[in-house]
């Protein structure tokens, strides 16, 4: 009975660590749904975390759980995960999120969470018990998702300078001030239906694992899809303001327009990975989208020696939460 009690005060332990990294990846992320629209000064920065985190609890309404089927069983075979490798997965993860945070890095929390299954996973068993097409589609996301960003923000870019090209420019700014309202709900609308069903997968993962869900259910336990949702949405209404700043003013200037198609060529992006169940980084997204943007003005407006530190931390973050998750995963063992 005891053993069984202690048991169960794990699995609780570790849902409560899930849902911790799921109000760190809104804190975290909060700098991507928003920086657009602060910097452009459509919404102060109050008003717009709190428009964010609606949106992104409203996607629980609006996404089906593609995302959360491939974290709970499309990365590693269910039949080997346990609470320790668990354990390591979100250790992993979330200390790459604070080191990120802390040096004002937008990176990935999403391919944090991947690198720290697959370090927990290697850890115990070798790479052997990963499934290769889970793996692959994440990994292949991890270009594909900022070169789409990039691609439709710059598209949406040309095709609005075409349109209104015989309009006054203090006329297009009105009117795209108010069309970035749009455009921010539909990108932070991405956000929560992507990033919040990552950790509902890993819940899910761990649910399984000890028995209190079983591989067979089509979807995860009700609780665990509006904890998740909610946790990323008051993560987001908390903010990352560090971030803000790289996001909306380092990597480029932003009028109304630019963020309109940054926030558009991104929230497409979004929409797109969601239904494709893959997990893809918010992160990545609008960064691509907005470099995307500011590309279409001139090469020098864009900061590439930024945009070229970004994107080393985004090639280092599946390897060094995976690293962190090994560690992790070791030291289980002797905790619990």
């Amino acid at each position: 009975m005891e053993t069984a009690q202690a048991a169960l005060w794990v699995v609780v332990m570790l849902v409560a660590l899930a849902i911790l990294f799921d109000f760190m990846n809104g804190f975290h992320d909060a700098a991507n749904s928003i920086a657009t629209v602060v910097s452009t000064g459509v919404l102060k920065p109050t008003q717009a975390v709190v428009f964010a985190a609606f949106f992104n609890f409203v996607a629980i309404f609006i996404f089906h759980l593609s995302v959360a089927a491939t974290v709970g069983k499309g990365i590693v075979q269910p039949g080997v995960v346990d609470t320790h490798i668990v354990f390591g997965a979100l250790v992993g993860a979330i200390t790459w999120n604070v080191i990120t945070w802390y040096y004002g890095i937008p990176s990935s929390s999403s391919h944090a969470l991947i690198g720290g299954i697959v370090g927990a996973v290697i850890a115990k068993t070798g790479a052997g018990a990963l499934v290769s097409t889970g793996i692959l589609k994440t990994v292949a996301f991890i270009f594909v998702s900022p070169l789409l960003g990039f691609l439709l923000g710059s598209l949406m870019m040309v095709a609005v300078a075409w349109i209104f090209r015989r309009t006054r420019p203090s006329k297009v700014d009105k009117w795209f001030r108010r069309l970035q309202l749009l455009s921010a709900g539909a990108y932070s609308l991405g956000h929560g239906g992507n990033d919040a069903q990552k950790t509902i997968g890993i819940i899910w993962l761990l649910l399984i694992a000890t028995g209190y869900a079983s591989a067979s259910d089509s979807a995860p336990p009700t609780w665990t899809i509006v904890a998740c949702y909610a946790a990323i949405g008051l993560g987001t209404m908390f903010g990352g303001w560090r971030i803000v700043k790289t996001m909306g003013q380092k990597i480029t200037k932003l009028k109304p327009v630019g963020g309109f198609c940054a926030e558009t060529g991104g929230a497409l992006t979004l929409f797109i990975a969601t239904g494709l169940g893959i997990p893809v980084s918010t992160t990545h997204t609008i960064t691509g989208a907005i470099v995307g943007v500011g590309s279409t003005q001139r090469a020098s407006a864009v900061r590439w020696g930024v945009a070229g530190n970004i994107v080393w931390a985004w090639i280092l973050t599946i390897p060094a939460s995976a690293f962190v998750a090994a560690i992790a995963y070791w030291i289980s063992l002797y905790l619990f």
